[in-house]
C-alpha cells in the first residue's frame, strides 16, 4: 500500500501536479500537512484513491456531493471500481492526467429511518442498503412498498437494496441479477426468505422504496457495510436515490464486460484447466 501511495505522489509531482494529502495517508508517506478526511474533495481537481473497492465506497460519500471525480489504484481483490493495477500507475495516471480518461457517474442510495412519523437517522451508500434482522441466527418479518404500493409481506434474514454499481457485490451473492453500471434501476433481494417463490426485484432508480420492520428485537440497516443505523420494531426504512452522484474516472480501455470476464471468470471453460 504505502509503496502504490509513494508512486501515485512521485507522478504527480512529475506531472507538475499539486497533491494535497489526507491526513492519515499523509502520516502514512511521513508527509506533513495533511487535511481531514471529510474535506478532501474540497478545493482539487481529482482525488485518487489507493485501496480496494471498499475504499472507494467509503470516499464516494465524502466527495459525491462536490462533483469531484474519483480514479481509483486498486490494491484489494476484486477491484470493479479501482481499475489500475500497481504496475500500472506511472503510466496510466500520466495518461488521465493528458486527458486520455472517460467519466461514468454512479447514483447512490439514501436511507432514511422513520420512527413515530419523523426521521430519525440517515445513510448513505454507493453499493447497497442492506435492512436485517440484526442477528445472524434470526429472521425478522418486512413489509415491502415500493412508491407507496404494498408489494409484500416477508419472513427472512433481511432485504439487500441495490444500486447497478452493488449488483456485482453483496447483490450477486445472494442471488441478484448482474446490472449494467449505467442502468437507471435498483434491485430488491431477498436474504435466504422463508419461502420458495420469491425472487429480486427491479425497480426504477427515482422509485422510492419502504421498508417495515416487525419481529425482530434488534434490526438494522447497513451502509456499504460500513455505516450501521439501528432500528426498532414498527420502524420504516425509506430508500431513495441520492441527489448526487459519484463521478467515476476510468484510463481509456476500461470495459465492464472485460472487468466481469477476468474477475467473475466468465472466461472460465467447464472442464477447462
Amino acid at each position: 500500500m504505502v509503496d502504490s501511495l509513494g508512486i501515485v505522489l512521485a507522478t504527480l509531482r512529475a506531472a507538475d501536479v499539486e497533491a494535497v494529502l489526507e491526513a492519515a495517508t499523509a502520516a502514512m508517506l511521513s508527509q506533513p500537512n495533511g487535511v481531514p478526511r471529510q474535506a478532501i474533495g474540497d478545493g482539487v481537481d481529482l482525488v485518487v484513491v489507493v485501496g480496494g473497492d471498499g475504499s472507494i465506497l467509503g470516499v464516494a460519500r465524502d466527495v459525491a456531493h462536490t462533483g469531484v471525480p474519483v480514479l481509483g489504484v486498486n490494491r484489494g481483490s476484486l477491484g470493479f471500481l479501482a481499475d489500475i493495477a500497481p504496475e500500472q500507475i506511472d503510466d496510466k495516471v500520466r495518461g488521465v492526467l493528458a486527458g486520455d480518461y472517460t467519466v461514468e457517474d454512479r447514483f447512490l442510495l439514501e436511507a432514511c429511518v422513520r420512527r413515530d412519523n419523523r426521521d430519525v437517522e440517515a445513510g448513505v451508500a454507493l453499493n447497497e442498503i442492506v435492512v436485517h434482522a440484526g442477528s445472524m441466527s434470526r429472521m425478522a418479518d418486512f413489509r415491502l412498498l415500493v412508491d407507496g404500493e404494498f408489494v409484500y409481506d416477508q419472513r427472512s434474514d433481511g432485504l439487500i437494496v441495490s444500486t447497478p454499481t452493488g449488483s456485482t457485490a453483496y447483490a450477486l451473492s445472494a442471488g441478484g441479477p448482474i446490472m449494467h453500471p449505467q442502468l437507471d434501476a435498483v434491485v430488491i433481494v431477498p436474504m435466504f426468505p422463508h419461502t420458495l417463490t420469491s425472487r429480486p426485484l427491479v425497480v426504477r432508480g427515482d422509485a422510492q422504496i419502504g421498508v417495515r420492520i416487525g419481529g425482530a428485537s434488534t434490526p438494522k440497516v447497513s451502509c456499504d457495510s460500513q455505516v450501521d443505523l439501528d432500528l426498532e420494531p414498527g420502524d420504516e426504512v425509506r430508500v431513495v436515490k441520492h441527489p448526487h452522484a459519484l463521478r467515476l474516472l476510468y484510463p481509456l480501455g476500461h470495459n465492464f464486460y472485460e472487468s466481469c470476464r477476468s474477475k467473475l471468470d466468465w472466461a472460465t471453460r467447464l472442464g477447462g484447466r
